[in-house]
């Protein structure tokens, strides 16, 4: 009986190893299937942007410098090029595009193949680079309204190209612009030790287009254009003008002004200071993705700010503007805090000031800070009217 049950249970083990060895089998099998089909799916892909492109390699990029956007490089089997995929940010983060360059270093194609952007424009905007070469990619033409998410796109055309490029061993630089920016600032005012904040403007000073503070007091560095001036503290300089309005605007001690003694002051305007020219700072406010109507609010029923402060002259034209904080969602209202989006605003005045371009997909992000916008007008026509 003892012998029996032995040999039904050696027959039952038999049959789950085989019935595990099959399923292993057809595991395996999937899995080449799902390889496959991936692999298919790719090659589909590359030769799109690329035609009559087949036997794409993946190369090892370790040996090479390339732009920080690029994720990957296929070399087409038959000399046609490369397929290059990047990802980039438009007004929402993790664009991948897919372009390809023939071997004498020309456009054959571009793809957005996955994009956070709202426009849906971006899909065929590769067409447009088709046949340019690296000299030709800034003279086309972008996105009505969409400028971050066109330059977004050229700028990753830009670093395929310099990318091929740079594997046929030229020499490039593939530096982004923050970091041309700060080696610029750096070699400017090499006393400031490569640190550096901009300013927030109280007063337009004529002529400069932005002014860097060094973290260790060191000096500044004024931009006029694309020149960068170095102006060490308490050293003579050639640009005294320049000098002098930095000191008075840095030096300078706004006075808080009492908004209690008006009407007719939103609520969501915090705080309010006046420079000794008259110039107003206005931090306020704006209601962000948990903004509904006008104070109505979603999202756990939470107040969900974009705070804001701009500078103002008194007849109500921007001098500058900065989001100080936010708690918008990463990829998308989350823009805001970026120089490129609030940058828009400087020079704007209540006709013209939502003549910007706007987030994709960031409604609710957008009209928060438009209104906070507004809300800046409206305290300075209100301070300038006099206490009621």
């Amino acid at each position: 009986m003892m012998a029996k049950t032995i040999r039904h249970i050696g027959a039952l083990l038999c049959v789950c190893a085989l019935l595990a060895l099959t399923m292993m089998g057809c595991g395996d099998e999937n899995s080449k299937d799902e390889e496959s089909e991936k692999s298919s799916k790719l090659d589909k892909q590359l030769a799109a942007v690329m035609e009559g492109g087949r036997d794409f390699e993946k190369l090892d990029l370790t040996e090479f410098v390339l732009p920080d956007s690029v994720t990957a490089v296929y070399e087409e089997g038959h000399g046609l090029g490369y397929v290059v995929e990047l990802t980039v940010n438009g007004y929402g983060e993790g664009m991948v595009i897919l372009c390809g360059v023939s071997a004498d270093g020309v456009v054959t194609g571009a793809e957005c193949l996955s994009s956070n952007e709202a426009l849906g424009e971006e899909q065929e905007y590769g067409e447009s680079f088709i046949g340019e070469d690296i000299n030709g990619v800034a003279s086309v033409d972008t996105i009505m309204g969409a400028t971050l998410t066109t330059n977004g796109y050229k700028n990753a055309v830009k670093d395929a190209l310099n990318a091929v490029l740079t594997l046929g061993g030229a020499d490039v630089d593939v530096r982004t612009p923050d970091q041309i920016l700060q080696d610029n600032l750096a070699a400017a005012l090499p006393a400031g030790e490569g640190k550096f904040t901009k300013l927030f403007f109280t007063e337009k000073i004529e002529g400069v287009d932005a002014v860097y503070s060094a973290h260790n007091d060191a000096g500044y560095v004024a931009v006029i254009g694309e020149e960068f001036i170095g102006i060490e503290a308490g050293a003579p300089t050639a640009y005294p003008a320049i000098a002098d309005a930095i000191k008075a605007m840095t030096e300078s001690n706004p006075t808080a002004v009492d908004l209690t003694a008006y009407e007719g002051i939103d609520k969501n305007v915090q705080r309010v200071t006046k420079t000794a020219s008259g110039n107003y700072i206005v931090e306020v406010n704006g209601l962000g993705f948990g903004y509904f109507g006008d104070e109505t609010h979603y999202v756990t029923g939470q107040n969900i700010p974009i705070v804001i402060r701009v500078s103002l002259t008194p007849e109500g034209k921007i001098i500058d503007t900065l989001t100080v904080s936010h708690s918008e969602s990463k990829g998308y209202g989350a823009v805001c805090g970026e120089e490129s989006y609030y940058g828009q605003f400087d020079g704007k005045t209540i006709e013209n000031y939502k003549d910007v371009d706007t987030i994709g997909g960031a409604t609710i992000t957008n009209n928060g800070y438009l209104k906070a916008i507004e809300r800046c007008f409206e305290v300075v026509a209100i301070l300038e009217g006099g206490a009621e």
